[in-house]
């Protein structure tokens, strides 16, 4: 009996922690009907009652809510991505409406100037209304709606921050416009664009144009991400698209890569105490969260300062320490490595001292610390 209620636990357990999928259907004044939505929560949303989170706005909801959705939850559960809401926007019998752009100007008319106040408007406004939404959105869209979605980006200020095109059938204006809009946009923004070697010959053209000139785009506000997936058909490059498009819109909020360390933080140019600074208010800045520093990112720190023997940023380390972590020795280790390599053996020494009674972390417990201290004690015969 014990036996078959663990295997029961460990069965369910997995499922009452995962992110929740609702349903919604919407009435629209602009469009004069009603709409169907998927929303995804994350995980732990209902007890996590003071945090807000970023939101994906997902087009062709169809059939792309749940690829997206299923990424968001597994990147913010191994904190590659930060939690967010994902909104589909189910399409099936209304996307070439929904998308339509006049042949005269190529913009939104008819049905499609009522979606796209429908969505701007009415549901965003909803979903602001209903949850615990952050300032940072992302819109995601798939050839015929991807190439809808940078309409929004043309706007004097743009009411999404991200753009995700997954093969976007682009009107023949757009490449210009979305390049003229990221040339002279003054706030960050996020655009990810895609397509494979075996993409529709017709839609990749005009993406490979598009990415020509994005990539001689100079606006050091805008980060811009392209793929071409070997292999990859118009519908199979979405499922290599996604997680690419994750990565790179969010590799702010990722903890340290090598590429990070290897590049900018062994430059004795660049402050590491600084960049790990900047890091975090760039994450709460961006999506409206205060994250504590991860341990990792100290210990990534740590490892640079070693390598380049710039012994003056443990202090501001430290003080990073003491705030993230209060009561733990980790503050005390690198104050005393501050001490110890700036010429004050004796106050690195009480420094190192200091630590008995917190509470040990990462490589650091009360044995270690002491040994550090006797060290110096011997070395200089205090």
């Amino acid at each position: 009996m014990i036996k078959k209620l663990l295997i029961f636990v460990l069965l369910v357990a997995p499922l009452l922690s995962s992110a929740q999928t609702l349903y919604e259907t919407i009435s629209s004044t602009k469009l004069g009907e009603t709409r169907e939505i998927k929303i995804q929560l994350p995980r732990n949303y209902e007890e996590n009652t003071e945090k807000t989170y970023p939101v994906i706005l997902v087009l062709d909801g169809d059939y792309l809510f749940e690829p997206m959705a299923g990424n968001v939850d597994y990147y913010s559960y191994w904190e590659d991505a930060p939690e967010m809401i994902v909104v589909g926007v189910n399409q099936s019998k209304s996307r070439m409406d929904d998308a339509y752009y006049e042949e005269r100007n190529f913009l939104p008319a008819d049905k499609g100037a009522a979606f796209f106040e429908f969505l701007g408007m009415e549901l965003l406004q909803h979903l602001d209304n209903k949850y615990r939404t952050a300032d940072f959105r992302v819109i995601a869209g798939h050839d015929y709606t991807a190439n809808f979605i940078n309409y929004y980006l043309l706007k004097p200020n743009p009411i999404f921050n991200g753009y995700i095109n997954l093969s976007p059938d682009l009107a023949p204006p757009m490449a210009d416009r979305i390049t003229n809009a990221l040339r002279k946009s003054e706030t960050k923004k996020w655009l990810y664009l895609a397509t494979g070697t075996d993409d529709i010959p017709q839609l990749k053209k005009g993406i490979e144009d598009l990415n020509s000139q994005l990539a001689a785009l100079e606006n050091d506000l805008v980060t811009y991400k392209f793929d071409n997936f070997e292999n990859a058909t118009h519908y199979s490059l979405v499922g290599k698209a996604i997680p690419a498009a994750l990565e790179s819109m969010f590799s702010v909020y990722r903890p340290i890569s090598k590429k990070d360390y290897n590049e900018l933080l062994l430059q004795t140019s660049v402050s590491s105490v600084e960049f790990l600074t900047d890091k975090y208010e760039s994450i709460n800045d961006l999506f409206g969260i205060q994250k504590k520093i991860r341990l990792s990112d100290f210990m990534a720190i740590h490892n640079a300062i070693e390598k380049t023997r710039r012994w003056d940023d443990y202090k501001g380390l430290s003080d990073l320490a003491y705030d993230n972590y209060p009561g733990t020795m980790l503050g005390t280790y690198f104050e005393a490595r501050y001490e110890e390599e700036t010429g004050n053996p004796k106050k690195a020494m009480r420094t190192y001292q200091n630590a008995y009674g917190q509470e040990k972390i990462a490589f650091l417990d009360t044995d270690f610390m002491l040994a550090k201290a006797d060290a110096i004690k011997k070395d200089f015969g205090y």
